[in-house]
């Protein structure tokens, strides 16, 4: 069988599911017994209970049927109804039918019960009085009315046992629940500490917990740890080739200085110029994500600061959408300087390409969003994907007349944006027509 359907109704936390494994087991175990044993139990006991009162009743029938009339029944019997605890009366009123409580279920059981033990009965009243049992019984002095205390015929304080089962389970499922949030916790702690170090934080962490877990943090850390020695070596990799080749191109740049031919000398200099600029892309490729700590900043301020920079330059960059500039408030934790690079990057290339370039920001709950718009020819939506990756050009669909980078910078964006647990998503603007890039930044 197909139980998909069911996975909407579970829940997704990890406590949420224990809880769910702890109670199912108590609730089951409770409702099987209150069935089994409380319904077959107490309906047991309350029959034998009902036959014996029932052999009393008919032991006063004969003796009334004996007597000649009424009143000598009711002096046979004297001695008696006393011992048996009944209270009588002949001749008496009955009513038409039996009355008790929708819920009083042993009392269905006890007047079954006397109906089959005792053919000449007429009515059962069990409402009257909760404590009492009135009963109506045909005798060839008309009919008889008995009166007896309920307790002879139903088990005596049957929700004790519902009460200390209840309580029982309650107990035993707290004290569960509070040893397995102790194994839980070390989980979620490594949860956390994974998370945070997605988003590009480094927490202290040291595994607790069962064995499995430990061993899932002690696998996490060395994780961690390789992952920061390529990190730091790609770096200094980096760094230490981009500085040894400015030597040599720092000569270059000297010599072509000193040459006559001036022609030859400019065309040789823009090429040495987009040399540097390589090692400068490369190197910020290299050490984007380390380039500051995080810290509690004001997003929106940081998004102004870098429009400013364009708008200073006689670029044509505005701050807005149909809705707004900028879409909630609240501080963030970020790297200020490297999402200040993310969307320099983005901000540039959308006045390479474009004539017109908008940002807006929206800043939720756990996000924020950080939309760059252009009018330029944009991309072509099955070069996305390649788009994101780095040393990756797609000039031949952007306009070659505007420049070109070295397939670096919407890849520093992305990546500085899953350093902060997020993603740069690119699509079609829909009011510019050309790119539109939204960083993706967790708060």
């Amino acid at each position: 069988m197909n139980f998909a359907w069911a996975k909407s109704y579970m829940p997704r936390s990890l406590y949420g599911r224990a809880a769910l494994i702890l109670l199912v087991p108590v609730i089951t175990l409770q409702l099987v017994v209150s069935v089994v044993f409380i319904q077959r139990h107490f309906e047991g006991v309350t029959e034998q209970m009902t036959r014996n009162v029932a052999l009393e009743l008919r032991y006063l029938l004969q003796m009334i049927e004996a007597a000649p009339d009424a009143q000598a029944a009711l002096t046979a019997i004297d001695g008696t109804v006393g011992p048996l605890a009944f209270k009588v009366a002949l001749p008496v009123e009955h009513p038409d039918q039996d009355a008790r409580f929708f819920y009083d279920f042993s009392g269905l059981r006890m007047i079954t019960t006397l109906r089959d033990e005792m053919p000449a009965l007429r009515a059962v009243d069990l409402r009257a009085n909760s404590r009492e049992v009135q009963v109506w019984i045909d005798t060839r002095h008309g009919v008889m009315e008995a009166v007896f205390d309920r307790r002879r015929v139903s088990a005596s304080n049957p929700h004790q046992l519902l009460v200390l089962m209840v309580f029982t389970g309650f107990l035993m499922t707290l004290i569960a629940f509070v040893f397995l949030r102790n194994q839980l916790r070390p989980i979620k702690r490594l949860a956390d500490v994974s998370e945070a170090f997605g988003k590009g934080r480094i927490e202290a962490y040291r595994p607790s917990g069962a064995t499995e877990v430990r061993a899932a943090g002690r696998a996490f850390l060395d994780m961690r740890a390789r992952i920061d020695r390529q990190i730091e070596q790609r770096t200094m990799m980096l760094s230490g080739v981009s500085h040894d080749l400015r030597t040599p191109l720092t000569r270059l740049k000297l010599g072509l200085a000193l040459l006559d031919e001036q022609d030859e000398a400019a065309a040789l200099m823009r090429d040495v110029g987009d040399m540097e600029m390589l090692l400068d892309e490369f190197l910020a490729f290299a050490r984007d994500d380390s380039l500051d700590d995080l810290v509690s900043c004001d997003s929106a301020e940081l998004v102004r600061m870098v429009t400013a920079k364009f708008t200073g330059s006689g670029q044509l960059v505005t701050l807005g959408t149909i809705e707004g500039a900028i879409e909630g408030a609240g501080l963030a934790m970020l790297r200020p300087m490297a999402v200040g690079r993310a969307l320099e990057n983005l901000i540039g290339n959308a006045v390479r390409y474009g004539t017109h370039c908008r940002v807006s920001l929206v800043i939720r709950d756990k996000v924020l969003l950080i939309c760059v718009e252009d009018d330029g020819p944009g991309i072509p939506p099955d070069r996305l994907e390649d788009a994101l990756k780095p040393f990756v050009r797609l000039d031949a669909a952007r306009n070659q007349d505007r420049g070109s980078g070295v397939g670096l910078g919407l890849s520093i964006a992305s990546d500085i944006a899953r350093r902060h647990g997020g993603s740069l998503e690119l699509s079609q603007s829909e009011d510019l027509g050309g790119l539109k890039a939204v960083l993706v930044l967790a708060r």
